[in-house]
C-alpha cells in the first residue's frame, strides 16, 4: 500500500522549546515517516503558510497536517485557526489542536471554528509517542487528503 506519510510535512505551531524537542523525539520514536517542521507562534504559522517574510515556497512546503497549540504569543491558536479556515487556499489543510487545555468551552469553540481534531497533550513521553503514532497512522495513512499544491 502506498501511503501519504512518505512525503508528508507536519507543521507544528508550538511556542515552548521543550515541547518542540519532546515532539521531535516522540515522532522519531514513533517511526512516523513524515517530516516534522516547527513555527513558534500563530503569526509565524501564517507567514509560513503564505510564504511571507523569511518563508519561501522552497523553504516552506505546504503541510499535509497542522498541529496547533492554543496559547502562544503574538497570535494564538484560536486566531490562527480562524484565519486558516477563512482562507479558501488554506482551509483544506487539516488542523489538529494539540494543547494542554481540556476545557469544554475551548473544545466546542475550536470545532465551531473548523478544527479537524482536538488532542490534549499527554504529560508522559510514552503517551506522547503513542499519540504521535496515532496521528501519523490516521492523518497520513488512513485519511485521503487533498493533493498538495
Amino acid at each position: 500500500m502506498i501511503t501519504q506519510a512518505k512525503g508528508a510535512t507536519i507543521l507544528m505551531a508550538e511556542d515552548d522549546s521543550d515541547d518542540r524537542l519532546l515532539a521531535r523525539e516522540a515522532m522519531d520514536e514513533s517511526g512516523l515517516a513524515g517530516e516534522l517542521r516547527f513555527v513558534v507562534d500563530g503569526a509565524d504559522l501564517m507567514d509560513y503558510l503564505r510564504h511571507r517574510n523569511h518563508f519561501s515556497m522552497a523553504t516552506a512546503p505546504r503541510p499535509s497536517l497542522i498541529l496547533l497549540d492554543l496559547n502562544m504569543p503574538r497570535k494564538d491558536g484560536r486566531e490562527a485557526l480562524r484565519e486558516i479556515k477563512a482562507d479558501p487556499e488554506l482551509r483544506k489543510i487539516p488542523v489538529v489542536i494539540f494543547t494542554t487545555s481540556r476545557a469544554d468551552a475551548d473544545i466546542g469553540t475550536l470545532y465551531e471554528l473548523g478544527a479537524n481534531s482536538f488532542i490534549s497533550k499527554p504529560t508522559q513521553f510514552d503517551s506522547l509517542v503513542r499519540v504521535m503514532r496515532a496521528i501519523g497512522a490516521y492523518w497520513l495513512d488512513v485519511v485521503v487528503l487533498p493533493a498538495r499544491a
